[in-house]
């Protein structure tokens, strides 16, 4: 898989939202992330753990970030009501 993304977006999230697509593409190596459709923005086309939500599109063998910020505490919550589930 090839995670891409726009050197000047990423600057921009960086300083919006004090996290770097390179921790972002490393959502897609957590076997328990949760994913979602979005019709409405969807086409066809030493580091602290935390919850992230991250927005990006897959077009065969890539990944493209679009925008990505840590999680609000509901996506939180269910991120690990998720995990909870999967260790039972």
């Amino acid at each position: 898989m090839i995670y891409e993304w726009d050197a000047a977006k990423a600057s921009a999230n960086l300083r919006k939202h004090k996290v770097s697509f390179a921790e972002a593409a490393s959502v897609f190596l957590d076997p328990l992330a949760l994913s979602f459709f979005d019709p409405d923005h969807s086409d066809e086309e030493d580091r602290e753990k935390r919850a992230l939500f991250v927005s990006h599109y897959e077009r065969g063998e890539r990944i493209r970030i679009i925008s990505a910020r840590k999680a609000t505490r509901k996506e939180r919550l269910q991120y690990e009501k998720n995990i909870s589930k999967e260790s039972r």
